[in-house]
Parts: C-alpha cells; structure tokens; sequence
C-alpha cells in the first residue's frame, strides 16, 4: 500500500480541525496537547506533519519522484504552506511516525520560512537530482545510489533499468555513494545547484 493511502485511510473517520500557517500550527497543536496528522495537498505532492501531544515528530513528502521520510522531508516544506490539521488517534500517529520520525526539530519550530531559499535560483533551492550509473559501456541497473550531507544520509535510492536513480534534495555539496553488486563502496563529490539536474558516475 501507497504511504499516500495510508494518509487517506487515517483521515478517513478524522475530525478536522481546521487550515494554519506553520507557526499557527505548531502552536494549535501544542496548547491543546493534539494528536494529528497536518497535510497539504498540491496537485503534484503531498507533505504531511504527524503531531504526537502537541509535537511534530514525523513527516513525509511525496511526489512524482518518490517518496521522502522524516528531516529529508521536513527540508522540502518551504513553510509557507496552509495546512489542514486532522484530529487522529495517537495510537496511529506514532504508528506512522515509526517510519518518518524527525530527529532534527529546532529548524521546523524556528521557522522553514527563513531558512529554506527561494525555489528555482541556481544556488540554493530544492530541485531534483538524478544519478545515472555506467560500467564501461553498459548502465547499472539495481546499484544502491545514496547522498550523505554534514556525515548523514539525506536520500538513498536504487538504479533503474536505465541506470538512474532520482533524488528531491535541497541545493548543495553531497557526498554521493554507490555500492555496487560486489559490495564495493565508491565515493564521489557532487554539486547541486540547478533545478532539473543530471549527472553521470562511471565505475
């Protein structure tokens, strides 16, 4: 099952709350001590909060290019978004969060707003990345591609049958590491700045 229809499942029979700002939000959220799931919908993606007591402790986005879970979602919420809040039992709350839990809470209470860079400029952003693998002259299919930032991984993927794997991730410096069939572990520096970048690894 879609984690997109196990959002939809649990807002099924959910109360709804209302539609805030991010600081509205968390601060709804924490004075009622609230359980919920808070989503926006856009015709292309999907974020979700889940809030435990009145705390954001997981989050999710989904869009065409997949799926991303816990402080990798929480970079691509721009924080200028509406989001409706859904009253949900705890139970199910902290279900979910069990594969999307934030670590890193102080940049979302603080406010994306500041910290997260206009969409769209060459040097900072959010774009999409796609990794495409060779060996000589043939594409890679089924390699594990991940990109680690600051010593933690941000995003991992595996090769299609065209040797690519994609990648929704802020501007930036990564370290891009492909482990091959073989188990080898190869390392390389990749530089992050366009919209709709590609780059090719040869092995």
């Amino acid at each position: 099952m879609k984690i997109q229809d196990i959002i939809e499942a649990m807002l099924r029979d959910a109360k709804e709350l209302g539609t805030f700002t991010l600081p509205a939000l968390l601060s709804t959220a924490t004075d009622g001590g609230k359980s919920g799931l808070a989503i926006v919908r856009e015709p292309d993606s999907l974020s979700c909060l889940a809030i435990v007591k009145g705390e954001p402790e997981g989050a999710i986005f989904t869009d065409e290019h997949g799926e991303r879970f816990g402080d990798t979602a929480v970079m691509l919420i721009a924080g200028k978004e509406l989001f409706g809040f859904w009253e949900v039992p705890q139970d199910m709350v902290e279900a979910l969060v069990m594969g999307c839990r934030i670590f890193e809470k102080n940049r979302l209470k603080q406010g994306l707003a500041r910290d997260v860079p206009e969409f769209g400029r060459k040097s900072d952003g959010v774009g999409h990345l796609t990794v495409t693998v060779m060996r000589g002259p043939a594409l890679e299919k089924g390699i594990r591609v991940s990109l680690r930032k600051d010593g933690k991984i941000v995003g991992s993927d595996f090769t299609a049958e065209d040797g690519s794997s994609g990648f929704r991730m802020m501007h930036g410096d990564y370290d891009c590491i492909v482990q091959d069939r073989s188990q080898q572990i190869r390392t390389f520096a990749v530089h992050f700045t366009e919209p709709d970048q590609k780059i090719l690894l040869k092995l």
